[in-house]
């Protein structure tokens, strides 16, 4: 359930679109279908069970890649394994297309060594690199992770897990004035990376 209080942020917090930015905190729950030929398929319904997005998962691709739809089957975002890099590195394209100029951000490991989660999220116009937009921090283990606003202490959500038989299931709790579809976005790229036991994609070698 979503906490009474929050600090708002000033200004919309808008990657994917505005639309999906509420002045009011959304609660979602994140479900994976584990028993599926597809690995790596999601659902994201709201408190009411109402279907808000689909990802639909790999099929024995070299990048693993991802579709998010929204509730009308349109698809919204491609995720990307990027392949042949050190930190586990994800990339998100506007659409069904990996065309470098539909580019939104990436999502990678702040570092090869990690006991706690700990991810930095850049979108696509900060070429540099010097400092992250968004940074993810946590326990993956429990699946309790918050999510801030760059390098501040500035929370725009926090998630955390619970389990029925077949399905993982992700109660993610989304700040007034940001994009609840990003945030979505986020997740399956943290169920990603850290799903990596069953599966080894090259060499890692590019930052």
């Amino acid at each position: 359930m979503a906490q009474s209080s929050y600090r708002p942020s000033v200004h919309p917090v808008a990657i994917i679109s505005r639309q999906f930015c509420a002045p009011y905190p959304v609660d979602l729950t994140i479900a994976s279908k584990l028993l599926t030929i597809n690995k790596g398929d999601f659902t994201a319904t709201d408190v009411n069970g109402n279907v808000m997005f689909r990802i639909k998962g790999r099929f024995f691709t070299l990048h693993g890649r991802h579709i998010l739809l929204d509730a009308a089957r349109n698809p919204m975002l491609t995720f990307q394994h990027k392949i042949l890099t050190a930190h586990k590195r994800w990339q998100v394209f506007r659409g069904d297309t990996t065309a470098e100029k539909d580019l939104l951000f990436s999502v990678k490991k702040s570092s090869l060594i990690q006991f706690k989660t700990q991810l930095d999220v850049f979108l696509a116009g900060n070429t540099n690199e010097d400092v992250c937009d968004f940074k993810i921090k946590g326990s993956w283990g429990d699946r309790s992770c918050t999510i801030y606003l760059g390098n501040t202490l500035t929370i725009i959500a926090q998630m955390h897990k619970n389990n029925i038989i077949g399905r993982d299931r992700f109660a993610v709790t989304v700040y007034p004035n940001v994009d609840y579809a990003f945030i979505v976005a986020l997740v399956v790229v943290l169920e990603e990376i850290h799903d990596d036991r069953h599966r080894h994609i090259g060499p890692a070698l590019a930052p």
